[in-house]
This record gives C-alpha cells, sequence and structure tokens, in this order.
C-alpha cells in the first residue's frame, strides 16, 4: 500500500487518501487556486507535507498546496516506468570515433521523484537509447572517470581528466567529448586548457541545464551539438558548447579560457567575456566558425600533457570595508598564491595595504582581475593602483578572476620562482589575456530600451 504515496506524508498523505488518489494516477482537482489535470508524481521524501506534485500533459511539473484542495478525483492510473532505455549503438566504419569521458554531469538524464535525484544515462547502450541521433553523427565509447556533482570538482579530477584525454589521444580518438555539471564546468575548461596543450582533436564540455524530463531540456541537443563538434569540427581546442540563444536554433561554442556561467537557469546561460565565442554549431549548418585564428585539428597523436595544480590558492572578492584579517588568514594558513577580483580597473581599500604587504613579504604571489569582468585592470591611472603595485600586486590584464585562479594554482604546481610565476601568468597560453576587446565582444541587452526592443521583436517570434 505504501508504493501507492510514494513520499508522501502528514496533510499530503491524508488528501491522497480522503480521495482515494494514487502516486501514478491522473487525478482532476479542484481548489481555491483553480482546476488541475495532470499525474500525481512521487514526492522527494525530504520535501515538505503540504504539498502534491502534478505532471501535466505538457510535460511540466508543479506543486499543488492541499491546503487548497476542495475536491479531487482520480481519473485514469499509470505507472511510468523511468528506466532509460537501452539499444545496442549501431557502430559505422563510416563515422568518426568520439569518447565521452564522465565526470557526473546530467547531459542525459532522467529524474528519480522518489529522492529527486537525477540519474544520468551513460553508457552507449543508453545513451543511443536516450538521443539515437547520436547514431548518426559518430560512434561513441564512454568512460566513467567519476561521478560527483561539479562543485565537487577540483585539483584531482582535472589531473586525472588531462592524463586520461592524453591516453585517448594517444590510443587515436578522433574527439572527445566530457560530459560535466554547469556548475564550475567553465572552471574545468580552463584547467584544461592549460593541462591540455596543442591537441590534434577538438576536446567538448558539454552540460544542461535542465533534466530530460522536461519539455524545455537542453540535454539532448547539447549532446548532439558536442558530438557533432568532437567527431567532425576542425577546431582542435579544449572547448565548452551549450546553448546559443535561448531558442534552439544553434550552439556555440566558446573557448575555454574565456567562457563563463552568467544565468541560473536559463539555457543560454554560457557566455563568452571580452571577445565573441569560437563557432557556432548546429544540426543543419554543422561548425560555423566565428573566430579564424584557433588551433586546427591533425592527424598526428602528439600532444601535451601538464597535470599540475598547487591547491593552495585562492580568489577573493573585495568589497568595501573588507579587513586585512581576510587576507592574513590566508597567509597564516599557507596559501602560496591570491587572485584578488578588485573594484573599477583593480582597486582595494586602503586598510588592506599592510595585510598585502605582508603576503607579498612572505613570498605569496598576489594577482588582480576586475570583478566587472569585462575590461583590464589598468592599475597605473590611479593613486590606489601604484600604490598596490608598489606592495607587489601584479595586474592580471583581463583574465576573468576565476580562470586567473585555475592558471595560478597550475603555475604554482610548476613553480615558486617569483620571476617565472609571473612570466607564465601573464604569457597567454590561449586568450585567456587578449591584446584587445573587439568592439563586438561586450554587447549587454537592456529590455526597454527602443531599439533593443525592436531587435527581439524581429528575432524571436
Amino acid at each position: 500500500m505504501d508504493n501507492d504515496f510514494q513520499g508522501y506524508r502528514g496533510k499530503a498523505l491524508e488528501i491522497l487518501k480522503q480521495y482515494n488518489s494514487r502516486v501514478w494516477g491522473q487525478v482532476e482537482i479542484e481548489s481555491t487556486r483553480g482546476q488541475f489535470r495532470g499525474v500525481v508524481l512521487p514526492r522527494a521524501e525530504t520535501h515538505d507535507e503540504n504539498h502534491l506534485v502534478l505532471k501535466f500533459e505538457t510535460g511540466y511539473n508543479i506543486g499543488v498546496d492541499v491546503r487548497t484542495i476542495t475536491f479531487m478525483k482520480e481519473v485514469g492510473y499509470s505507472k511510468a516506468n523511468y528506466k532509460i532505455p537501452e539499444k545496442e549503438f549501431p557502430y559505422s566504419k563510416g563515422k568518426p570515433n568520439v569518447k565521452l569521458l564522465g565526470t557526473g554531469g546530467t547531459i542525459a538524464s532522467r529524474l528519480d521523484y522518489r529522492t529527486g535525484a537525477v540519474i544520468p544515462a551513460f553508457s552507449p547502450g543508453e545513451l543511443y537509447g536516450a538521443v539515437p541521433e547520436l547514431a548518426d553523427i559518430c560512434n561513441i565509447t564512454t568512460d566513467k572517470l567519476f561521478a560527483v556533482f561539479s562543485e565537487n570538482m577540483g585539483p584531482a579530477q582535472y589531473i586525472e581528466l588531462a592524463k586520461a584525454i592524453g591516453r585517448e589521444i594517444e590510443n587515436g580518438i578522433d574527439g572527445i567529448i566530457i560530459g560535466h555539471g554547469t556548475d564550475t564546468l567553465s572552471h574545468t575548461a580552463a584547467a584544461l586548457t592549460f593541462m591540455v596543450q596543442n591537441s590534434p582533436v577538438p576536446i567538448v564540455l558539454v552540460g544542461s541545464q535542465r533534466s530530460s524530463d522536461r519539455p524545455s531540456s537542453d540535454a539532448a541537443l547539447n549532446l548532439m551539438h558536442a558530438s557533432y563538434t568532437a567527431g567532425h569540427s576542425d577546431i582542435a581546442e579544449v572547448m565548452v558548447c551549450m546553448f546559443g540563444p535561448t531558442s534552439d536554433e544553434y550552439g556555440f561554442l566558446h573557448r575555454g579560457t574565456r567562457v563563463r556561467k552568467m544565468h541560473s537557469s536559463y539555457r543560454s546561460t554560457f557566455r563568452t567575456i571580452g571577445d565573441t565565442p569560437l563557432a557556432t554549431v548546429s544540426m543543419k549548418d554543422g561548425v560555423k566558425p566565428i573566430k579564424t585564428d584557433y588551433n586546427k585539428r591533425r592527424s598526428d597523436r602528439k600532444v601535451t600533457i601538464l597535470p599540475y595544480f598547487e591547491e593552495k590558492v585562492a580568489i577573493v572578492y573585495y568589497y568595501p570595508n573588507m579587513m586585512p584579517d581576510m587576507i592574513d588568514s590566508l597567509v597564516d594558513n599557507g596559501y602560496k598564491g591570491i587572485i584578488i577580483a578588485g573594484t573599477g580597473l583593480g582597486h582595494v581599500n586602503k586598510p588592506l595595504y599592510p595585510a598585502i604587504e605582508r603576503a607579498t613579504a612572505k613570498g605569496v604571489h598576489i594577482f588582480m582581475c576586475v570583478q566587472t569582468l569585462w575590461g583590464f585592470a589598468h592599475m597605473f591611472v590611479y593613486d590606489t593602483g601604484r600604490d598596490l603595485m608598489a606592495k607587489g600586486i601584479i595586474p592580471g590584464e583581463n583574465m576573468l578572476p576565476e580562470t586567473a585562479y585555475i592558471k595560478l594554482g597550475w603555475v604554482l604546481g610548476q613553480t615558486n620562482d617569483p620571476e617565472e610565476v609571473k612570466r607564465m601568468m601573464l604569457t597567454p597560453i590561449n586568450d585567456e589575456i587578449t591584446l584587445r576587446e573587439p568592439y563586438n565582444g561586450y554587447l549587454i541587452y537592456q529590455g526597454g530600451v527602443p531599439e533593443v526592443e525592436a531587435f527581439i521583436k524581429d528575432h524571436h517570434k
């Protein structure tokens, strides 16, 4: 009997029993908030006792407050099978061979409604069952390196990924996909850009903002775009492949050092900052480069793997009235490098000056980036910047703060010599520092502005 009420308790369980309704039953509900019709879904066991979860015919889920329900009737019942279908992947000699390395991202997945957990599809058979179009693009094999949420990705995983990529390239793979959670996807992309240099094949990081059970999921299309890029693209770099516009017209390929997640839930969350994306990708038009200067695919198996990282590196986001003990505590705990995301052109307040002097005197390497994200650290313009440089802070040019943090960890994993650290940090590997920002590298549309509204009306129906 408990299977009829999976996860429900308290008031919600009482209302189901009162109206003889079950989990997986199709119900009609009358409430003080309106009328609803949908399938009662299992409830995550840790959630509250005041809501029923319904799935509409459209595929969307809502929560109905049981305290508003005046009548409910079960009008049908069909228990859903949320097991991911598995079919043998149809390999073809004429298609490129692509390896998917798994880190725990949910690029093709289902939702376990009992616990609220997302269960990923990962084997070639599961991927083919979930996204059969993949078989028309390439031959896919998979290797699950680890299964962690993206917030738990770190230096140990970066290093293992870099080494695995080196092995796959040596073994002759035509392209590599890395399935990854979106929250820290850009950090891993930056790390792999520094750790895997001069790759002869595309290395594509991909994720999804919305799980596969949702009609608006970006999972399948992102995976198709990433597979096409890995198998067929001429761009042999570390890239992030995600939605371009909010629609499904095409995806963007972003360079791993200049990309950032910019919205918590939009599918088009990833943006290239201070530059343009590398390319667009679609199943209709393939990969269409936007930039012309990129590392091109080669037939050799040569790649440089530099899997180093010093974990005692921190990033500090400056805010007004920051106290010097913020810097002192890092130094006291043995940190070897600090990235400061400063205001304006790269500034912090004067009370931090003594702490900064103490830090640099002890050999801590401090670099300044700008929290504006767009633009350069120009610390020679105002007295504040000049004072900070005199105390040992080095401007980080237009590196994104997160990219600078990753690069400093990578650099300090190889050397602690001040001059060599400075040289390596300020020598671009792949556009983490650029000579200038292009005129169209800074575009932020603001709703309500007449010309922007006209553009939206003309281009987004």
